[in-house]
């Protein structure tokens, strides 16, 4: 195809832009001259916060550290969270809570001196460039009274007022309570005070409440956020109460724009984590008649890790009184065989097969009759319906229970 006839397809050509006008184009050149002078400009300064006007229930003041933004409050003694009285923590039994944490130092520490502690942070994961700009603490006073004491960052670099002040309060303290600290809160505050080159923070016995919880609650409770234990463990329901993960970003915006209100409710949030930490020492430390029925099962489970096999028996006794859960009656089951009462076990176990099919309970089952009653036959009734062994495990167990049946049948006869 030629060229004329190529142009022809195109059709009628667009007619040509219209001139602009003299006082519009004065316009557009106003306006592109001011878009450049904006662009030209430094960005604006962040707007930091006043230290000296805050709206917040803070007390700021300089210390020989550094500028220090702290609040204390005391709590009676009748303070509540939901059904527990705080000042119950500090009569618990420690050597109760040293079994449910798996840890003996803890039975000899004085909890009239327990410091509860609770961080909120830059980020939710490690490293160094996170902080904990908000420290919650709480103590009891020589009255007995629940002090609890927050310190708030209110510049990044001004850290080493709120570090002093944690540093004393853990040197008077027996031990420190918190709620996943061992692997959040203390490892970074121990950084802190790494990156300030800092002396450590002392050392202490540490009970982490969230592995009490886990060990008690999670068969009822699945993921045992501390927001969940205070509704179904405690009884108190939160009102108002933010999510963490907006943690961070509120104080991001409290740095860039000044604006207290959005930490408010962080500060609400703290403070209340710190205090709920109180509440369920006193609860664990005195746990048999405040758990939930089911709890009871996990309550006789750990007792029974911790080889106090009576107070784990008078927790699986409580258990299958009161739990109606046929799981009651395997942890009875496995404590009795732990105390050498086979008779019991035997009967526990009887009876939980009859309610649950379940290879494992087959085979306590087989080993009581085998070695207990002196019944081969009835461990080889419970062989053939299957014990979970291995192969090779269950041939040779088969092959045993076989020679005993016919010594046995042979002596009989």
């Amino acid at each position: 195809m030629d060229l004329l006839r190529r142009l022809s397809l195109l059709g009628p050509g667009r007619p040509a832009a219209a001139a602009v006008p003299a006082e519009k184009q004065a316009t557009l050149d106003e306006l592109r001259a001011r878009m450049a002078d904006i662009l030209g400009r430094p960005p604006p300064e962040p707007v930091l916060p006043d230290p000296e006007a805050t709206l917040l229930p803070f007390v700021r003041r300089e210390t020989e550290h550094g500028p220090l933004c702290a609040r204390q409050e005391r709590l009676g003694r009748s303070h509540r969270v939901g059904r527990m009285c705080v000042d119950e923590a500090a009569r618990a039994d420690p050597r109760i809570l040293a079994l449910l944490a798996l840890d003996p130092r803890l039975a000899e520490v004085d909890l009239r001196r327990a410091l509860y502690v609770d961080t909120e942070t830059t980020g939710l994961g490690g490293g160094a460039g996170v902080l904990a700009f908000l420290v919650g603490l709480a103590w009891f006073d020589a009255d007995g009274v629940l002090v609890m004491e927050q310190l708030l960052l209110q510049r990044p670099g001004e850290e080493d007022a709120l570090l002093e002040v944690l540093r004393e309060r853990v040197e008077a303290a027996s031990v420190l309570v918190s709620y996943n600290g061992k692997a959040f809160d203390l490892p970074l505050l121990r950084g802190r005070y790494v990156m300030n080159r800092r002396p450590p923070l002392p050392e202490r016995p540490h009970l982490d409440l969230l592995h009490v919880a886990r060990r008690l609650h999670k068969r009822r409770l699945g993921a045992c956020r501390l927001i969940a234990l205070e509704a179904d463990v405690l009884g108190y329901v939160r009102v108002g109460d933010i999510e963490g993960g907006e943690v961070a970003a509120r104080y991001a915006h409290y740095l860039r724009s000044g604006d207290e209100g959005a930490l408010s409710a962080v500060v609400d949030h703290n403070a209340l984590d710190v205090v709920s930490m109180a509440a369920l020492v006193g609860l664990y430390g005195e746990p048999f008649e405040a758990l939930h029925d089911e709890d009871l099962i996990g309550l006789a489970e750990v007792l029974h890790r911790a080889k106090d096999l009576e107070r784990a028996q008078r927790a699986a006794e409580a258990a299958v009184a009161r739990a109606l859960d046929p799981e009651a009656l395997r942890v009875r089951a496995q404590i009795a065989k732990a105390r050498g009462d086979r008779a019991a076990a035997l009967l526990d176990f009887e009876a939980l097969a009859r309610d649950v099919d379940d290879p494992a309970v087959r085979l306590e089952l087989a080993k009581l009759y085998e070695h207990h009653v002196k019944a081969p036959d009835k461990a080889l009734e419970l062989l053939e319906r299957g014990t979970g062994e291995r192969a090779e495990d269950a041939e040779r167990r088969r092959v045993r229970l076989e020679r005993k049946a016919r010594k046995q049948a042979k002596a009989g006869g």
